[in-house]
């Protein structure tokens, strides 16, 4: 089982109510750095919780997931929003440089070929375009802490979940830095002091 198949089943499990982790924490974070009139790729949208506050807050969105039911559900709760089902690698159905931001919430730990779907991203974003992303945190002292727990390795890397990718603020950096962003920002959120979720990133395309 691959691409859109793969994630309808993992979506088949997801309970009809559920709502984002975090939902009005990273909320805030995304609408901070929104203008509105701005254009703005939400690639992983899943059921639309995020694109629908960028509505509201003045910004065009268009709503990309790979998976058929995620956009279903989007379509059901958010009538309205110009949703898209991309391919989990290839060509996003964007032009050149049609985006001033792309917003990837809980998206880049999925992804498996990193390097093809951040090229994506840089394509459709204008030269000083912004990436905005979240991703849970790998950090030394809450990763410690989780293995030292009864049980917390095979948690942490349990073979059945749909996490492929375990990043630190240092490899995020580098990673993004890679495939020429600059201004690159990244700040642990979310839990508290020592014990931080996730990792929330700002990243400028390169104008060059």
């Amino acid at each position: 089982m691959a691409g859109s198949a793969y994630f309808d089943a993992i979506w088949s499990r997801v309970p009809e109510e559920a709502q984002p982790h975090d939902f009005a924490a990273r909320r805030g974070f995304l609408l901070g750095h929104t203008a509105p009139g701005q254009s703005v790729l939400d690639l992983g949208c899943g059921t639309g919780e995020f694109s629908a506050a960028l509505v509201e807050a003045g910004a065009s969105v268009v709503a990309a997931d790979v998976s058929q039911e995620a956009l279903s559900r989007a379509r059901a709760r958010h009538p309205g929003l110009d949703l898209r089902q991309v391919p989990e690698t290839g060509s996003l159905p964007l032009a050149d440089g049609e985006c001033d931001l792309v917003w990837a919430g809980a998206v880049i730990e999925r992804v498996v070929d990193t390097d093809g779907w951040l090229s994506e991203v840089r394509r459709v974003l204008r030269p000083g375009g912004k990436l905005l992303l979240t991703t849970p945190w790998h950090g030394r002292p809450g990763t410690a802490l989780a293995l030292l727990a009864p049980g917390g390795f095979e948690e942490l890397f349990d073979p059945r979940s749909d996490r492929v990718r375990f990043y630190t603020a240092g490899s995020l950096r580098a990673t993004l830095e890679d495939f020429r962003f600059d201004e690159v920002s990244i700040q642990p959120a979310g839990g508290w002091p020592g014990w931080r979720r996730w990792l929330a990133a700002v990243a400028r395309r390169a104008r060059w």
